[in-house]
């Protein structure tokens, strides 16, 4: 992978294919370093090379050029913070912090600021009530939606009857990680399956007796909450006791190319939540091979392209860039402010005819932001992994989540910040 382009100072400046004075100002909280690189390098480059395709193709939005500053945060929460403060200086118009860790820290930060965040499939999941948390978006799903989702799958092949199954949650020993359990909690009861959480404490390396207790306990499914290294072990160690693979399921972040390949054909038939399109067979993958990677622009050497996070990234992108179309058309102004970028974000809607626009046709669903809403539609599918192949496919359509659960959590949980924090309803 080429880091020529990425200063190894706390602040890099990476001006993505931009004038120095470029105007729109996207800064990256990456990661390329530290046990979660493997996930985080590849977000950063699609992110970037999304960017760079728009400058060398379009000039710009609107025709203002991108800048993205990338800054290094090993997927630690205290660096995250001060890469904000770092940078939020440079004209930032909205983060995309990558780490649920950074995104609690930075809400209240960000907020007064007047800077939105965007986290899409990570970070609160109550930060979907627009109601109270003005700033920040995750839209188009979070946690719970895929937590839901996992177990409408469950669901499907089990005709509809869960009653008297155990299903383990094995997750992260942080904040994200810990994400899932109220929806699991209540959807276990809804459904009638026993449901119990076994933690990984950072970096995940070791599991060998999470893995025993797994065995011990012999559950129907295991659902999986990981990310970096740990990813990897998991899917090893669930080969080491021969659990079988079909039978457990990741999160969006628990479920790439190199968390599966080190297992070799043992993993075949892991499955994986998501909320996007999986490969590059999308005509805007056509477009960063031609105006950014063949031509020599591009933020890595060009082989995670369409690959899952790279594709994340790009996705990622792309929201942000239509958001900042968005607000420019609201305000009347191409150099648009941060807090014109949050009208941008809240008013923002993605149609099937701007998808097929983008070359991303049905690469994610389309959907309408709203003053309440700021998750977007919940949607997501399921796919599964082949060794053989190589290859991750959609296994499922893209199905809506148990929002009879979701919803009176996240205004429960939204709610109770409210209060903590003095915040009154807005969207009145």
């Amino acid at each position: 992978m080429k880091f020529s382009r990425v200063a190894a100072a706390s602040v890099a400046a990476l001006m993505v294919g931009a004038p120095a004075m470029a105007e729109l100002v996207f800064p990256s909280l990456s990661y390329r370093t530290g046990p979660f690189a493997a996930g985080g390098i590849p977000y950063a480059d699609g992110f970037a090379d999304y960017m760079t395709l728009l400058n060398e193709r379009d000039g710009g939005v609107g025709g203002v050029k991108i800048s993205v500053p990338e800054c290094e945060t090993a997927y630690n929460t205290e660096k995250g913070v001060e890469c904000y403060e770092a940078t939020k200086g440079e004209g930032a118009l909205v983060y995309n912090p990558l780490s649920t860790g950074i995104t609690y820290q930075l809400i209240p930060k960000a907020t007064a600021d007047d800077i939105p965040l965007y986290t899409p499939g990570y970070g609160r999941t109550s930060a979907a009530n627009g109601k109270v948390f003005s700033h920040v978006f995750n839209f188009p799903a979070n946690y719970w939606n895929g937590a839901s989702a996992a177990v409408n799958h469950l669901l499907d092949i089990n005709g509809a009857d869960l009653s008297g199954k155990k299903v383990i949650l094995l997750h992260f020993n942080g904040a994200y990680g810990k994400e899932p359990i109220p929806t699991l909690t209540a959807l276990g009861e809804k459904h009638g399956f026993d449901f119990s959480a076994i933690p990984v404490d950072y970096p995940g390396q070791e599991q060998k007796s999470q893995w025993l207790q797994i065995r011990r306990e012999r559950p129907d499914y295991v659902l999986f909450w990981g990310w970096g290294v740990m990813n990897q072990v998991a899917i090893q160690e669930a080969g080491n006791i021969r659990f079988p693979l079909e039978n457990m399921i990741g999160v969006w972040w628990s479920g790439a190319e190199h968390d599966v390949k080190p297992a070799g054909d043992a993993a075949t038939g892991y499955k994986a939540v998501a909320f996007h399109g999986v490969g590059s067979d999308y005509p805007v993958f056509g477009d960063i091979q031609k105006y950014v990677v063949d031509a020599g622009k591009a933020a890595g050497n060009g082989d995670n392209v369409g690959t899952v996070i790279y594709n994340r990234g790009v996705y990622a992108a792309m929201m942000l860039a239509e958001a900042a179309k968005k607000a420019q058309e609201i305000h009347g102004v191409a150099d648009i402010t941060s807090g014109q970028m949050r009208d941008g974000l809240e008013q923002l809607e993605i149609t099937d005819a701007r998808m097929t626009e983008l070359g991303m046709e049905g690469f994610g669903p389309a959907f309408k932001v709203s003053c309440e809403n700021h998750g977007g539609p919940g949607t997501a599918a399921i796919s599964q992994w082949d060794a053989g192949k190589g290859t991750w496919s959609l296994i499922s359509d893209f199905g809506p989540s148990d929002m009879e659960v979701i919803q009176p959590l996240i205004d429960a949980d939204s709610m109770a910040y409210a209060a903590e924090n003095n915040i009154a309803e807005r969207c009145n």
